[in-house]
């Protein structure tokens, strides 16, 4: 198998295994909710975060894989809000970061942006940091030789499932439920 089989093959893994997670958690409903916007986003906000990433990954990795899954959150939360003032800004990853500063980046999507505050807060930020150790733990199983080509796609993998999960999440939060409709929803009756 080539790295980007591998790659293609472990993102799909952390896509599974994050819903899964969410939804017995709760913070999923059975048909995940997408957002095309947001996911057009990505390559934009995966090269802003990268470098800070990356940096941060060797001694704080969950830390590293939870703030993509925020900025997912952040996304969201942006386009429900005014996306026509969002969606031309290529610099939302570093506006939210240079708020507060990288390591405080947690509280300023989850308290500031979001405005979610005590126990609620806990809450969130927890189950973040659920999903990034299971990911984290899912990178180690994959037996990756560090500094490789297969190991920074699947850690860019890792951070696009995260930041796609993070999306999902927010917009179900914010009452986008995907549920299907039926002839009486649509009567109105």
């Amino acid at each position: 198998m080539d790295n980007k089989e591998i790659v293609k093959e472990f993102e799909e893994k952390i896509r599974k295994n994050l819903e899964e997670f969410l939804q017995r958690k709760e913070a999923l409903d059975s048909h995940v909710p997408e957002c095309p916007d947001v996911e057009e986003k990505w390559p934009v906000i995966a090269r802003a975060y990268l470098p800070d990433g990356a940096r941060e990954f060797k001694d704080y990795p969950v830390v590293s894989l939870g703030w993509m899954m925020l900025m997912g959150m952040a996304m969201a939360f942006y386009w429900d809000t005014d996306w026509a003032k969002y969606a031309s800004r290529d610099n939302l990853y570093e506006e939210l970061r240079d708020k507060d500063g990288y390591d405080n980046f947690d509280d300023t999507v989850v308290k500031s942006l979001l405005g979610y505050e005590g126990e609620a807060a806990e809450k969130v930020t927890e189950l973040v940091s659920e999903c990034a150790a299971r990911v984290l733990d899912m990178l180690h199983r994959e037996h990756v030789e560090p500094g490789t080509e297969t190991a920074f796609g699947c850690y860019v993998a890792a951070i696009h499932q995260l930041y796609l999960a993070g999306m999902a999440m927010e917009l179900n939060a914010l009452g986008y439920h995907m549920t299907p409709l039926t002839a009486q929803d649509i009567k109105g009756n």
